[in-house]
């Protein structure tokens, strides 16, 4: 059976959309078919970590959501884009959103029917056959954000241990609570290497009476290949490739 998961965090700048492609990423390599949905509408960004150019976007998101095409014909197939090979059998799809301004513009003046979205989540897994779809969300708790965690069979919350980060976070965990998510896993991301990272889990743990899937350390590896390809295919024995590893084990059981 399918599973729909949300990447969510509170705040922007947690490292939520990179981390969608490499778990996605991973999931693939598990011979898994998986969809992408970035409904960061208002600042998109995902695409480039799966090295999608905004001239090869011939539908997005925003086509779908005014009725300018079916929602498969924004899904793309990035899977060799990342670099894993041709035969492979899991497979990427990524539906982006337009990074063009007047169509973010137009989001945000406009808004759009957040029932499309529930619709074309099912018709993409349907047709597809998709066995994991990923959503990408907004940061915040927006209402398209709302819509797209209730949806979840499961939401991985991502923070950083950071004061703001931890207070927008108990936030997210009791409206998602309140949404009856059947799974929410947290990921604390960036910590600096000074850090006691099992301190850090317990202490995450304890004030959000919540499952710690991994805590990430700060990656010089991860910032000096600034977003221009997958982690952990680029650093398939690194640490963090193997945290990853075991938040996808978390996701999927």
């Amino acid at each position: 059976m399918s599973k729909i998961i949300s990447v969510h965090s509170f705040r922007g700048g947690t490292g939520k959309s990179n981390s969608t492609a490499n778990l996605a990423t991973l999931m693939a390599a598990r011979g898994m078919r998986v969809g992408v949905i970035d409904t960061d509408i208002q600042s998109p960004g995902v695409h480039v970590l799966f090295r999608l150019e905004p001239d090869e976007m011939h539908h997005t998101l925003n086509d779908y959501l005014w009725g300018n095409c079916n929602i498969e014909q924004a899904a793309h197939d990035v899977t060799e884009k990342v670099g894993m090979p041709a035969s492979s059998k899991g497979r990427v799809f990524l539906v982006p959103s337009s990074v063009k301004s007047r169509d973010i513009v137009r989001i945000l003046r406009e808004g759009y029917d957040m029932g499309l979205l529930n619709d074309g989540f099912q018709r993409l897994i349907e047709l597809m056959k998709l066995d994991v779809l990923i959503i990408d969300t907004h940061p915040g708790v927006g209402e398209e954000t709302l819509l797209s965690i209730a949806m979840s069979d499961a939401m991985l919350l991502i923070l950083r241990p950071d004061q703001q980060d931890f207070q927008g976070t108990a936030v997210t965990v009791e409206v998602a609570r309140q949404l009856d998510i059947p799974k929410m896993l947290l990921m604390v991301n960036k910590t600096p290497t000074s850090y006691d990272f099992k301190d850090v889990q317990k202490l995450v743990e304890r004030s959000y009476d919540c499952t710690v899937a991994a805590v990430l350390p700060h990656s010089d590896e991860m910032m000096t290949l600034a977003s221009s390809g997958v982690f952990v295919l680029r650093y398939p024995k690194h640490t963090i490739t193997q945290s990853y590893n075991h938040v996808v084990d978390q996701l999927l059981s």
